[in-house]
């Protein structure tokens, strides 16, 4: 079973951003912070990571860093930034980042925050199988018509309590989902018009 899924385009972003988002594919959990990169995160501002672009919304950008965090494994720092920012972007930050640490209740009290957002339909759109049979939590990623955040961590609780069978494809999930969204707050926080 695969999920069709390639690494991000990383064109468009600062340099530094694009030296920052590394292929890779996140744990679920909190996984273990990547200290060499602690460095370049810490010194980051909104100013450097859209050099050379003017800033529309300061939110999303701000949403941006989390992400930055959130990528390398720095949940503290991430959760720092995200619950400051009191918007959908930033409440969407807010729950990945809880249904990772793991605190899995309190991850869907901020996905609650997100009736909807831009990236439910493209993120489900995406999510398309090879062979096999979805089983138990992840079941609802064979039928998807827009993307159901609460499954997702109904499926990595499953995941976290054992149940490792669609633990890969959880992670590829996750690594989309991230990148979709990370797209979509860079190009808001500078106006560009969404990604096809």
């Amino acid at each position: 079973m695969t999920l069709m899924s390639h690494f991000m385009n990383l064109t468009g972003y600062s340099r530094i951003v694009s030296e920052l988002i590394i292929d890779r594919l996140p744990a679920l959990g909190p996984g273990s912070p990547n200290s060499a990169m602690r460095p370049q995160l810490a010194a980051l501002t909104v100013e450097q990571a859209f050099v050379g672009k003017q800033i529309a919304n300061r939110d999303t950008a701000r949403c941006c860093l989390s992400a930055l965090w959130l990528w390398h494994d720095f949940l503290d720092e991430s959760h720092k930034i995200s619950q400051e920012i009191e918007t959908v972007d930033g409440s969407y930050w807010h729950g990945i980042m809880h249904r990772r640490e793991p605190d899995y209740g309190n991850a869907k009290y901020w996905f609650r925050r997100v009736p909807r957002h831009a990236i439910f339909e493209p993120l489900a759109k995406h999510v398309v199988f090879a062979g096999g049979k979805l089983t138990g939590p992840a079941k609802f990623l064979a039928t998807i018509e827009t993307w159901d955040p609460f499954k997702f961590v109904d499926l990595c609780e499953a995941i976290a309590r054992g149940d490792s069978s669609h633990e890969e494809l959880a992670r590829d999930v996750a690594r989309l989902e991230w990148q979709l969204l990370f797209d979509h707050c860079y190009r808001k926080a500078i106006n560009a018009p969404p990604s096809n």
